[in-house]
């Protein structure tokens, strides 16, 4: 017990929670050093049904931190999960649960990583008031020192859209790097320009990045929803960055060849590496003629002048046929003539190529 209080941390940093938890009761020195560890970064994880209709552990959670003010300066991390169906839920209880949640987060103010999905939550409908799920949690937050950001709940057509208050959170976090919004569906208009000066990944949908990204140096970027969402207007936008845009990821969309058309008309300058899932639609012609299909992307990649990586390892294929390396390395070889700066190449099969230093591909 005559150790420095830094070298106990050095010793239980990396325990599992629960070994920290019967370290914190072995006496009251040791439980302010596990305790401090413990609650450093904060996962939850709460599956709600009829028989579990409330977010037990979250609000178990948000009750400790509550009555410990003193570690308000040491949680970094908040990471909280629901999963359910909301039919069996009682709308007000989980209104009134997002309430107790925003209540702990706003003492948070050190808070560097947030990530929290609803799952149900905004699905069940509260009457008299229109208030995102999420934003019942973010409404009183201001957090400047966040600097990763995930923010969603499930999501369906005539569910509660956002409000202003998500724009007025995001402009407290100054300092904001990356930022995910899974269910945000709509442009942000109500952000002021200043706002995000550090953002640097953006995963959303095509509407919401192209009212976020203009005049902001995000250089990474993941899309989502429908690739019929990704329009040339919305390119031009996205476009505008501060910052050039090194990565494009389409991996969550099927995505046919008109997008890649489109994209290489109107981002294709700075991109670096680009992860596609490609909608091959008539996987059985896909099985018969073999990966000389993908040839016809030659006409595309000539338009990308300094793509490094073309990545096509989410593109779903028949499972039951194997890879040709010979055809695959066929396509290497076109695909970089058309693009001569490509360096790598992942083919729908999982195979990695990449360009050697006597120009062959291996």
């Amino acid at each position: 017990m005559s150790l420095p209080n830094e070298t106990l941390v050095a010793v239980l940093d990396g325990l599992p929670a629960s070994v920290l938890a019967d370290v914190a009761r072995v006496s009251r020195r040791l439980n302010a050093v596990a305790e401090r560890l413990l609650y450093s970064a904060i996962s939850i994880t709460d599956l709600l049904s009829g028989s579990s209709p409330v977010p037990a552990r979250t609000l178990q959670c948000c009750r400790s931190i509550l009555s410990r003010p003193h570690l308000v300066d040491t949680i970094k991390r908040l990471h909280i999960r629901w999963h359910g169906d909301f039919r069996s839920l009682s709308p007000h209880a989980l209104a009134a649960a997002c309430t107790n949640v925003g209540i702990a987060l706003q003492t948070l103010v050190a808070l560097e990583g947030l990530d929290i999905f609803l799952g149900p939550a905004n699905l069940a409908n509260v009457p008299h008031n229109p208030v995102h799920a999420i934003e019942r949690i973010l409404g009183s937050c201001a957090l400047p020192s966040l600097r990763f950001c995930s923010l969603g709940a499930e999501w369906s057509k005539d569910v509660r859209p956002y409000t202003d208050i998500l724009p007025a959170f995001l402009s407290t976090a100054c300092r904001l790097t990356h930022l995910k919004l899974s269910d945000h569906h709509q442009p942000i208009l109500a952000l002021s320009h200043g706002a995000l000066p550090a953002l640097f990944y953006f995963r959303g949908s095509p509407y919401t990045a192209a009212s976020l990204l203009p005049g902001r140096p995000v250089q990474y970027l993941a899309l989502i929803g429908q690739d019929s969402d990704v329009s040339p207007e919305n390119l031009r936008q996205i476009a505008l960055t501060s910052a050039p845009l090194r990565s494009l990821d389409l991996s969550a969309m099927q995505v046919r060849p008109i997008l890649l058309r489109h994209i290489s008309i109107h981002l294709a300058a700075p991109l670096e590496i680009l992860k596609v899932r490609l909608a091959l639609r008539h996987t059985l012609h896909y099985a018969l003629s073999g990966i000389a299909l993908l040839a016809g992307l030659s006409s595309v990649l000539a338009n990308f002048p300094h793509l490094l990586c073309f990545d096509l390892s989410p593109t779903e294929i028949d499972g039951g046929r194997q890879a040709n390396l010979t055809e695959e390395a066929s396509l290497c070889a076109d695909w970089s003539r058309a693009c001569p700066s490509l360096t790598r190449i992942v083919f729908p099969s999982g195979n990695q190529w990449r360009l050697a230093g006597d120009g062959s591909w291996v």
